[in-house]
C-alpha cells in the first residue's frame, strides 16, 4: 500500500476529502498537523504533532516518527505547512519543492523581489514597519496603493488606499489585526511589517496547476467575475472554463510557467493568482499547494465521456504516489463555486433559504460551514467564509447565473457584537477584536 504524508494546519473538510480519496485508492495517509504534542491523539487519526512555525524542527520530528517506514509522497494543504513539508521531503529524498522556493512563496515581499528580478510585470513595492506609523510622503508612496501583511493568506488584512488619509487608516487597521491575540498565536513571521505596493487594475483570474519535474500542467483557469477593486479583497465566485479569448489564456499560461520557474518550484500542486489588463498579465501570488477549502469540488477530471470522473484530491494523490490517472484532463462541462461572503462581522444567529438555494437549476451542492452562534469576522480582518455554493452547467455563464440566483435565496442573520469595556484596561474592543 503506498504511503503518503499530508501536512495540514488542521483537520477539516479539505482533509476529509483527501482521506476519502485515499481510501478509494488504497493509499495510506499519515497526517502531520500543528496540534499540541501533549494531547494523546484526541481525534483518533494518529497524526504526527508539530509546530509549523519551526519548519526544520517539524521536519526532524516527522523524520523521527516515520523512521523505518517507506514514504512514497508528500502533500501540503495550506500555506503554513508547506515549508515544513519541503524540509521533510528533502530529508526523505522524495521529489518535491526545494525549501528555499517554498519559503519565497511564504513572503509576499520576497515573491515580489523574485518576480522583479525575473523580469515579470509587477507594481512598485516596499516593506514598511508598522511602528512607528509610516509617513507615506517620506516613503514615496503613490495612490492608489495596496497595503497587506507579509505572510497572511485569503486576502486577510489586504486594504486598498486611494489617499494619504485612507493609507493611514489602513495601516492602523492592519496593525491592530497583526497585534491581535489570534494572529500573534499563529507565530507568523514578519508581523512587525507590511507590504505596500501599487494597485494593479484589471480582471483577476486564478490558475490551478500541477508540476512534474519542473514542467507545469494547467488544470484550470478560473474567472473571477466579481470585480476585486477594494477597499477589501474578499473573493467570491470562481468559474471555469475561462471566458477570456484563447490568446489571453495562452498569455496567462505562459506567465504562470514563468512565475513558477522564477520561484524554482518543481513538483506538486500550484495555486496562483493573476491580473490581466491592456498591458498584459501580472502575477500576484503563487502558492505550492492546491486550492483551499472546499473549492476543489469545482474540479472533476476524466480521460473520456465513458470513464467516471475523479476529483482534484484523487488526482493529486495519484500524482504524489505515482499512480496512473494523474494526467487526466478536466471534464468538458462548466463548473464553479462561490465562497459565500461575510456581509459584516458578528455572531451568526440564523440561516434561511438553504432549501430554496438547493432547488436552483444547475446548483450541485450548498455547503454552509459557519456554525450558528459563532463569531465570524468580515474582511479585511476575516479569513473564513460562511460556506460554499457549487454549480455545474453547459457554459460558464449558466454556472455563474445559477450561483448568483442561489446566493440570492440565502439569508444570514448576523448580530453585531456589543462593545464591552475591558475590566482591567478599560479599552473598548477594536475592529480587529
Amino acid at each position: 500500500m503506498p504511503r503518503l504524508l499530508i501536512f495540514t494546519a488542521k483537520l477539516g473538510y479539505q482533509t476529509r476529502s483527501f482521506d476519502e480519496a485515499a481510501r478509494k485508492l488504497g493509499v495510506a495517509l499519515v497526517f502531520v498537523t500543528d496540534r499540541c504534542h501533549q494531547l494523546e491523539d484526541p481525534w483518533g487519526d494518529r497524526a504526527i504533532p508539530v509546530h509549523f512555525e519551526s519548519s526544520e524542527a517539524s521536519a526532524a520530528a516527522v523524520l523521527q516518527s516515520v523512521r523505518g517506514q517507506t514514504i512514497d509522497g508528500i502533500l501540503a494543504l495550506g500555506d503554513r505547512p508547506a515549508v515544513a513539508a519541503s524540509y521533510a521531503a528533502r530529508g526523505l529524498g522524495i521529489l518535491y519543492n526545494h525549501p528555499a522556493s517554498v519559503e519565497a512563496c511564504r513572503s509576499k515581499l520576497r515573491m515580489r523581489e523574485v518576480f522583479r528580478d525575473a523580469g515579470l510585470r509587477g507594481p512598485w513595492f516596499r516593506a514598511v514597519p508598522i511602528h512607528p506609523t509610516p509617513e507615506p510622503s517620506l516613503l514615496g508612496i503613490s495612490y492608489p496603493c495596496v497595503a497587506k501583511p507579509l505572510s497572511l493568506s485569503a486576502s486577510q488584512g489586504v486594504v486598498r488606499a486611494n489617499s494619504r488619509e485612507e493609507f493611514m487608516a489602513a495601516v492602523t487597521r492592519i496593525r491592530r489585526l497583526l497585534e491581535s491575540p489570534e494572529i500573534r498565536a499563529t507565530r507568523e513571521p514578519n508581523l512587525d511589517q507590511i507590504l505596500v505596493e501599487g494597485y494593479i487594475p484589471g480582471r483577476e483570474v486564478a490558475v490551478e496547476g500541477l508540476l512534474t519535474d519542473g514542467e507545469l500542467r494547467i488544470l484550470a483557469i478560473f474567472d473571477k467575475p466579481d470585480p476585486l477593486e477594494g477597499p477589501y479583497f474578499e473573493e467570491t465566485i470562481y468559474v471555469t472554463p475561462s471566458r477570456l479569448d484563447a490568446s489571453q489564456q495562452r498569455e496567462i499560461e505562459k506567465c504562470a510557467a514563468d512565475a513558477v520557474r522564477a520561484l524554482g518550484l518543481s513538483h506538486g500542486p500550484v495555486h496562483a493568482e493573476f491580473r490581466i489588463n491592456e498591458e498584459g498579465v501580472w502575477p500576484l501570488e503563487v502558492a505550492p499547494r492546491p486550492i483551499g477549502g472546499l473549492c476543489a469540488r469545482a474540479l472533476r477530471f476524466s480521460p473520456d465521456a465513458n470513464t467516471q470522473s475523479i476529483g482534484l484530491e484523487e488526482l493529486l494523490l495519484r500524482h504524489a504516489v505515482g499512480l496512473s490517472g494523474s494526467d487526466w484532463p478536466r471534464e468538458d462541462s462548466a463548473s464553479g463555486v462561490m465562497m459565500i461572503p461575510v456581509p459584516k462581522s458578528g455572531t451568526l444567529e440564523k440561516i434561511e433559504g438553504e432549501e430554496f438555494a438547493r432547488c436552483v437549476a444547475g446548483i450541485s451542492s450548498v455547503e454552509i460551514t459557519a456554525r450558528l452562534h459563532d463569531y465570524i469576522a468580515a474582511w479585511p480582518e476575516g479569513s473564513s467564509y460562511l460556506g460554499f455554493l457549487f454549480a455545474r452547467g453547459n457554459s460558464a455563464r449558466e454556472v455563474e447565473d445559477a450561483i448568483r440566483t442561489a446566493h440570492g435565496k440565502l439569508r444570514f442573520e448576523i448580530m453585531s457584537r456589543l462593545p464591552v469595556e475591558h475590566p482591567v484596561t478599560g479599552r473598548l474592543p477594536s475592529v480587529a477584536d
